[in-house]
């Protein structure tokens, strides 16, 4: 199919670790009783949109997300691994000041957003971006002319802002990415382009 494709991309919804601030890269952490009321709102606030396909990671907070949709919808959300969020290695399971505690000089490269550099075990920071963006162009490129819907992980969302915005990979992050927020983006000569970003109106009144 040709033509513009919309995305709606998601953020899953909370989970302990995000609530602990600990790095949670590839460990499978389910949602908590805030991230799946986050989800629950999802059905109603995508309702307006002709969502034609659903995608998430691998991991199960992401498939917890988009649980609600599915069943709203009647359609099955499909795993793609390359939907995952980076690869932090040893980091995983971390909060920051323990990365610094033991790894400072490590922990300096991380914060400074070194392309190059990744978290023993971790994937580098250009690798994951040049993974998470291609990942989002197949499947867009898949459903040309259709609008699907993406839940995925902050650090995917953080790349894909870049690539549509032309940020570079080391600028400092100015935009936000709430757990449960819908992020519109389009896909079209092999471009992303921002239609706009972090729409977290349906999470008001959700208490956290």
């Amino acid at each position: 199919m040709t033509g513009f494709t919309r995305l709606l991309l998601v953020r899953h919804g909370e989970t302990d670790h995000n609530a602990n601030h600990r790095l949670q890269g590839q460990l499978d952490i389910g949602l908590n009783a805030l991230g799946l009321a986050q989800a629950a709102a999802l059905p109603q606030a995508l309702a307006h949109e002709p969502i034609q396909a659903i995608y998430t990671s691998d991991l199960l907070r992401t498939v917890q997300t988009a649980e609600p949709l599915t069943r709203a919808l009647g359609l099955p959300a499909y795993a793609d691994v390359g939907l995952r969020e980076r690869a932090f290695g040893e980091f995983e399971g971390l909060v920051f000041e323990e990365v610094a505690s033991r790894w400072p000089d490590l922990a300096r490269r991380w914060r400074s957003r070194e392309p190059g550099f990744g978290a023993p075990g971790g994937e580098t920071l250009a690798a994951f971006a040049h993974r998470s963006v291609q990942a989002v162009a197949d499947l867009a490129q898949r459903h040309g002319g259709q609008t699907i819907a993406v839940v995925t992980h902050g650090g995917v969302l953080d790349s894909l802002y870049r690539a549509a915005a032309g940020v570079d990979l080391q600028a400092p992050r100015s935009w936000r990415l709430p757990n449960a927020a819908i992020n519109r983006l389009l896909f079209s000569e092999g471009q992303f382009s921002l239609v706009g970003w972090c729409d977290d109106a349906h999470l008001l009144g959700i208490a956290a």
